[in-house]
């Protein structure tokens, strides 16, 4: 009878000791934050992605005047900087959000291949689409970007 007891007594203990490390307080763990470098990297390319973004009426005009050789020139500069200035921004993202930051990069990248070809296929249409759509992109991507001092004040 007292070695039931003392098992019984050992049971309860690892029982209580179970129930308690299992039950302590709930630390709140903070959000993940931006470091200072993180949001320097951030500024040092957001507004070359915010001027090119600024610029989309420029390749919109150029695809209603057809003029196709601009539009293959404006694709593969100015537009070609903002998604390379948007890859050296990923890596300085949240991790949560350089998924989306990632994939919103190779939409991009689709839609930019695929007004190259409608330019070289001569077909406003296409082009006009992917143009919209290029730019949506580039407006999702401006939006995973932290609110900075200076994005405030240009606001």
């Amino acid at each position: 009878m007292a070695r039931q007891r003392s098992i019984f007594s050992l049971i309860l203990v690892l029982l209580a000791t179970f129930l308690i490390s299992c039950g302590g307080p709930n630390v709140a763990v903070a959000p993940p934050t931006y470091t200072t470098a993180q949001l320097e990297k951030i500024q040092t390319y957001a507004p070359e992605i915010q001027a090119v973004r600024d610029r989309a009426e420029e390749l919109q005009n150029l695809i209603q005047k057809k003029d196709w050789i601009f539009v293959s020139n404006f694709i593969h500069g100015p537009i070609t900087e903002a998604r390379l200035s948007m890859t050296y921004v990923i890596p300085n993202l949240l991790p949560k959000e350089q998924p989306e930051a990632r994939k919103i990069t190779k939409d991009l990248f689709n839609h930019l291949v695929k007004i190259n070809q409608a330019a070289l296929d001569r077909n406003s249409l296409v082009a006009f689409d992917n143009y919209e759509a290029a730019f949506e992109d580039i407006d999702k991507f401006l939006q995973l970007l932290p609110e900075t001092s200076t994005q405030a004040e240009a606001s």
